[in-house]
C-alpha cells in the first residue's frame, strides 16, 4: 500500500473541507486540485473563508491560521488564491509543527 504525501493528504483533507462548505449552498460536489481557485472556480466567498478557517483550526489546531495566512496577501492575491497555496501553506505548518513538537 502507497502512502499519500503530506501535500496529498492535506489537498484531500481541504477537498472534504471545501466541499462541506458548498453543500450549504446546494451546490454538488467538487473535486478540488492544486490549481482550483477559490474565487473564480468555487465561486466562495470571504465568509467561505472564515468557515474554511475554522475547520482548518479544528484539524490542523492552532498553528495552522487562515487569519494568519490571509494577513500577509494583498487583496487581489486573495481573490486570485489557488487551493494549492493553502495546501502549501498547511503542509509547512504542520511540518514544522511536528518538528518543533
Amino acid at each position: 500500500m502507497t502512502r499519500k504525501s503530506p501535500a496529498s493528504q492535506v489537498l484531500t483533507e481541504i477537498n472534504d473541507m471545501i466541499n462541506k462548505i458548498i453543500r450549504k449552498y446546494g451546490s454538488p460536489p467538487t473535486q478540488v486540485t492544486m490549481d482550483t481557485y477559490f474565487h473564480s472556480d468555487l465561486e466562495l466567498e470571504s465568509i467561505d473563508l472564515v468557515t474554511l478557517g475554522g475547520l482548518l483550526a479544528e484539524r490542523y489546531g492552532d498553528h495552522v491560521s487562515m487569519a494568519e495566512f490571509l494577513a500577509e496577501k494583498e487583496l487581489g492575491e486573495v481573490i486570485a488564491l489557488r487551493v494549492g497555496e493553502l495546501v502549501d501553506y498547511v503542509t509547512a505548518q504542520t511540518s514544522a509543527s511536528a518538528t518543533a513538537g
